[in-house]
């Protein structure tokens, strides 16, 4: 089979360097994230769960933060693989996945007091709320999330960066139950059997049924304020990551 070098430069001219970055930098923030996640019991008694939790967090921020950044800033690198935007109905589609991801990443079942470490962190065994639809909410966000930039954007960077995001998080849904099942045994057995890593599975099935009451929450408030804002401030967030020359 003859290959011409146009065909073969199509081929491989959309792997950039800034493809191979990502990769590096997915790979470096699961390691860190996932890795100071499983030693959280240990380390809780040599330090104290604060102080962890402060650790964790100047760990974590930075390393997030430094991903967002170089996502923006690379967003449209390699090949284009479909050009959407200007189809009737994708914006708004767009957003509206978007919208949803945040509840699901989001879920309302933490204490802001706890994650700055103001009270004392606690490891907890949620089935309430978004639990009932999905037992890894953070993990079914994300891939909505995913699925809505990829559309959006279209580029072999964002599917790699969305495959490496998507990758992470399967493995913290086997990551995070295996921990929870370290800590409370036969507890988490139970809430395991009640609900679902699928969506809305449990409900089907009649394991679960969704309390509406459970959603009336001051931090669902918060996640709806947080949507809005991202919304109205998006266009400056892109301006203010494109002076980062990453």
């Amino acid at each position: 089979m003859n290959i011409s070098m146009t065909n073969l430069s199509w081929l491989t001219n959309w792997l950039t360097n800034s493809h191979l970055v990502m990769v590096g930098l997915l790979l470096g923030f699961a390691i860190a994230h996932s890795g100071l996640a499983a030693l959280r019991a240990w380390a809780e008694t040599k330090v104290g769960a604060r102080l962890y939790r402060v650790f964790f967090a100047v760990v974590s921020i930075p390393f997030a933060t430094i991903l967002i950044i170089y996502f923006f800033n690379h967003r449209y690198d390699g090949l284009q693989l479909w050009q959407v935007q200007g189809v009737p109905g994708v914006k708004p589609l767009v957003w509206i996945l978007s919208a949803i991801s945040f509840i699901f990443l989001y879920p309302a079942t933490f204490n802001l007091l706890e994650i700055a470490a103001v009270q004392k962190p606690q490891v907890y065994l949620f089935e309430t709320g978004i639990i009932r639809i999905t037992r890894h909410p953070q993990m079914v966000g994300q891939v909505i999330w995913c699925i809505a930039h990829s559309l959006w954007l279209g580029t072999t960077f964002a599917l790699v960066t969305s495959l490496g995001l998507i990758a992470h998080h399967l493995f913290a849904v086997w990551h995070g139950d295996r921990r929870l099942a370290a800590r409370y045994g036969e507890a988490f057995a139970q809430v395991k059997a009640r609900t679902s890593v699928i969506p809305f599975v449990a409900i089907i099935d009649g394991r679960q049924q969704i309390k509406w009451q459970e959603y009336f929450r001051p931090a669902y408030l918060g996640i709806a304020a947080f949507v809005m804002l991202f919304w109205w401030g998006h266009p400056w967030l892109m301006q203010a990551t494109s002076r980062v020359y990453w």
